[in-house]
């Protein structure tokens, strides 16, 4: 079973959507038969590298989002993704343009690094404060991963895994993406949101036993279903 999710690592629904993906996914059966695969999505492509200003500056300049409402939408995203074991700290937010962090994912992922790095670079922006923009801060990322400073070097200063992610965002447009995060199973079932774990896990069902239908071996002279062992 394929299932690709879409998703920018600047958005805070994409932790929240992340961790209860993966408690559906602890409870499936046949979670060794599926292979996840991250691709990369931009809330704001024009958003400088290095923001000068705060979260709440942010969504009050570029979104028009008034500092009461502000606060009223943290405090509940807070209490959803505590609900999700997660720590969220948005005055600690660093903002900036997502671009390079979606290039150190895909080095990652063609080292094999892939879902390690996505939760790496999650838990840095939203609980950590870090500025996953900052060139010096992902070699300091990588290296806890296994990734050398000399790749994710080469990778930043240069195009590489540019095209991946751009790629990755033409097919977002393609299949009618217009919001993260996104989870598409086996190109047949898409999930829009970070919906409760419950759900994951009926589409995971549902998706499974169509792409493997019983199988049902010899039948009766009067029609009643035989299996190896009997009628």
């Amino acid at each position: 079973m394929q299932i690709e999710i879409w998703s920018d690592v600047k958005c805070p629904w994409c932790f929240v959507g992340k961790r209860r993906f993966e408690k559906a996914l602890e409870t499936f059966p046949h979670r060794d038969q599926v292979e996840v695969t991250w691709k990369s999505y931009q809330l704001d492509p024009d958003l400088p590298d290095h923001y000068d200003g705060t979260e709440q500056q942010y969504l009050a300049e570029r979104k028009g989002i008034e500092p009461e409402q502000v606060q009223q939408m943290w405090e509940q995203l807070s209490a959803q993704a505590t609900g999700e074991g997660l720590n969220f700290d948005f005055h600690s937010v660093v903002v900036g343009n997502s671009f390079s962090a979606h290039r150190f994912l895909h080095l990652a992922k063609s080292l094999g690094k892939a879902d390690a790095a996505k939760e790496a670079i999650l838990s840095a922006h939203f609980e950590q404060g870090k500025d996953t923009s900052d060139v010096d801060f992902l070699v300091k990322l990588g290296a806890g991963l296994g990734i050398s400073e000399e790749d994710v070097r080469d990778t930043m200063s240069t195009g590489r895994f540019a095209d991946d992610v751009r790629h990755d965002i033409r097919e977002a447009r393609t299949l009618g993406i217009s919001g993260v995060p996104f989870f598409v199973i086996d190109r047949k079932y898409g999930i829009s949101g970070a919906q409760p774990a419950e759900l994951f896990r009926e589409a995971l069902d549902k998706a499974w036993q169509e792409a493997n239908p019983l199988v049902v071996v010899g039948h009766s002279q009067d029609g009643e279903t035989c299996g190896p062992n009997g009628c």
